[in-house]
Order: C-alpha cells, then structure tokens, then sequence
C-alpha cells in the first residue's frame, strides 16, 4: 500500500513530537532555539506548523539541529508509516 499524503504529515508530526517529548522540549523552549539561530518562529506558530505535520523542509532542518537530532532512521520511518497505514 503507497502512503498518502496525509500520512507523511502524521509521520512528521510523531518524529517532531516523540524528539521534543525525548529532550523535555516545550515549544516555547524550542521557539527560543530557534530564536538564537536567527530563526522567528512563535510557540504557538510551531504548534500549529507541528500538529499539522505541514512545515518546509527549511524548517525541519532547523528544528533538527537545534535539538540536535543526528539521524532518524529509515527503519523507525518504514515502522512508523506500516502503523500509520494500520490505524
């Protein structure tokens, strides 16, 4: 079964939010982050961006270096999507 594009949208949503779950990470905290990178991004901004698993690509990397995510692994995304799929 090909995933849709809903799901690619749920699948950004769990990495996002297991990754700031993980490091204790608020979304404030991490619109501050962003903040001392030069990137203006409102808590409330980030929540909606993230509950809708709708952000660029610019963005995703910007929220990965500064809670310094070194990898996300093709199994965890395959394992993710096959439960997504499933629901």
């Amino acid at each position: 079964m090909q995933p849709k594009a809903s799901d690619w949208r749920n699948l950004v949503q769990r990495v996002l939010k297991t990754e700031l779950s993980k490091k204790g990470v608020k979304y404030q905290d991490l619109s501050d982050k962003l903040k001392a990178v030069g990137v203006e991004q409102s808590a409330d901004n980030l929540r909606n961006k993230i509950n809708k698993g709708i952000l660029g690509a610019d963005l995703l990397l910007q929220i990965m270096f500064v809670l310094n995510i070194k990898q996300i692994r093709h199994e965890d995304i395959s394992e993710m999507l096959s439960d997504i799929e499933s629901n």
